[in-house]
């Protein structure tokens, strides 16, 4: 689910609309909440919200149920048996249908003059064609004949050819989702990985972050956070075990003004500025430079316990 929503550039969020699935889906530790948070944090800014099991309502397909819902999640709702066209049932609903609302997504705007960024998300061997990485391209061009650097490793090889929907392209722009062949015949599924991050060896290439500095917020941890506690960090395709090395300031979250120098510890609300080190390499870059590679979700006991990003 994460690789994925780190792609998009929409969501559709399904909300259970009877009583206790909508309590249990929006509770503390409730999956429909958490999923909502994890795509926000990892950049999606548009999301439709999609009413499930409306005819297990009571009545069924209940109009004051649907306000209800409305009034505690979203703004704008669309229903399961409403999908592409007007369900019989919904007489009342007179917002879009699923798909209409999907085609009223607009196309956010995409980052210009920025160097090639391109997480991996799968590597695939494939036997006569040789090794194919299929992965977004964030930021810059890919092209054929460009030499690519796999940050966090400094393995390159040059661009063969570069496939999208199995027919071959030119180049591949921002938002481009690829698989692309390499010259390099040594490199291969066993030493190419999701998380690592192609870019254009001649143009500032990505590099390791040995170490790195975030602006970090708690959001649901069940006791304290302090120096020392190493959760799994996940940014853009990567999945790697982050130690918080220096609890530096605590602030307040909404003035941003410190309030706190060296805190011992960080609690649920709490916003910090947090050193980090990761325990195996992975690549992170400024939030402004390349957003969706500076922002991340800090998971521990199968929950998103935090979230933030590189200052």
């Amino acid at each position: 689910m994460i690789i994925g929503t780190s792609e998009a550039d929409c969501a559709v969020l399904v909300i259970n609309s009877t009583t206790l699935g909508l309590q249990a889906g929006w509770s503390k530790d409730g999956q429909t909440w958490e999923h909502a948070l994890l795509a926000y944090t990892l950049g999606v800014r548009q999301m439709i919200c999609c009413c499930n099991k409306m005819n297990a309502t009571t009545p069924k397909y209940s109009k004051d149920r649907y306000e209800v819902i409305v009034k505690g999640v979203s703004p704008a709702l669309t229903r399961i048996d409403n999908i592409v066209e007007r369900s019989t049932n919904l007489d009342w609903y007179d917002g879009p249908t699923l798909v209409e609302a999907i085609d009223q997504i607009s196309e956010p705007k995409r980052p210009e003059g920025k160097p090639l960024r391109l997480p991996l998300q799968h590597v695939y061997k494939i036997g006569g064609i040789g090794t194919v990485p299929v992965g977004r391209v964030e930021t810059g061009v890919l092209k054929p004949g460009m030499v690519l650097t796999f940050a966090p490793t400094k393995l390159q090889s040059g661009v063969k050819s570069i496939q999208k929907f199995q027919e071959n392209i030119n180049e591949a722009l921002p938002a481009d989702i690829v698989g692309f062949r390499l010259t390099n015949k040594t490199l291969s599924d066993k030493n190419l990985m999701r998380g690592y991050v192609a870019s254009n060896s001649e143009d500032e290439p990505a590099m390791e972050a040995a170490k790195f500095t975030s602006r970090v917020i708690i959001i649901n941890h069940p006791s304290v956070i302090t120096k020392g506690y190493t959760p799994i960090l996940d940014c853009h395709t990567s999945h790697v075990a982050v130690k918080f090395a220096k609890l530096a300031t605590k602030f307040d979250r909404e003035t941003g003004v410190e309030l706190e120098k060296k805190p011992k510890s960080l609690k649920n609300g709490d916003a910090g500025i947090v050193k980090m080190i990761p325990m195996k390499p992975m690549v992170v870059e400024g939030i402004n430079e390349y957003p969706s590679l500076g922002r991340f979700a800090v998971r521990d006991m199968r929950q998103t316990v935090a979230v933030g990003r590189q200052r």
